[in-house]
């Protein structure tokens, strides 16, 4: 049992992995009977600045690679997406801030919305860096608009999403999905099976 209870979800929203594990890890949590706490990041900030290196998808042999990858992870687990792999890729800030802001309003509520614009993103195709279609999913979970749009014009929002990416950077986190149990981290939607095992024992 991690010592605070939880498993730690974080994830990019122009991540077709993050994407895949966002579509199990509250199952796996919930079948351990823990909790689990989503944490948008950046990867422009991990990979790019950090790290500085290119967009994963533009580096030679490895981007080819993992376009492949999640196109067989995708059959594999029949699930249907419009948004083609290799697409341009969309600015994901704010839906990241949109969804550290309702962090702070209610977790589980924020759980939601980062669920409905992943599945916007990848099932439907659609551009969740446009703020009409963002508000408009956030308004069918009955989010208050005002509240949201005002902590996204004074830069609240931007300072929360800020406060996740250095956090996650300080954890060591640099891709997504990576999960967090205490401080041990699992990097990838294929270290999924070794989460469970390892909550399963209680480590190793």
């Amino acid at each position: 049992m991690p010592v605070d209870g939880k498993i730690h979800f974080y994830f990019d929203f122009l991540s077709p992995f993050g994407f895949f594990g966002s579509l199990r890890v509250n199952e796996l949590a919930e079948h351990h009977g823990i909790q689990c706490e989503w944490h948008p990041i950046l990867l422009g900030i991990s990979v790019l600045k950090v790290m500085g290196l290119p967009p994963i998808a533009e580096l030679p042999l490895k981007g080819a690679y993992i376009r492949k990858d999640a196109e067989r992870y995708a059959r594999r687990h029949q699930l249907k997406l419009k948004r083609p792999f290799g697409s341009p890729q969309i600015n994901p800030l704010l839906p990241a801030r949109m969804v550290s802001w309702l962090k702070t309003q209610d977790h589980l509520e924020s759980q939601n919305l980062a669920k409905k614009l992943y599945s916007a993103h990848w099932f439907e195709n659609l551009d969740i860096s446009n703020k009409d279609i963002s508000f408009e999913i956030a308004e069918s979970l009955d989010v208050n608009i005002q509240k949201l749009n005002r902590a996204l014009e004074d830069g609240e929002a931007a300072t929360l999403l800020r406060a996740e990416v250095d956090t996650s950077i300080e954890f060591g986190v640099f891709g997504s999905p990576t999960f967090r149990v205490d401080n041990e981290l699992f990097f990838g939607v294929e270290k999924m099976e070794v989460l469970n095992e390892w909550l399963t024992l209680g480590g190793w």
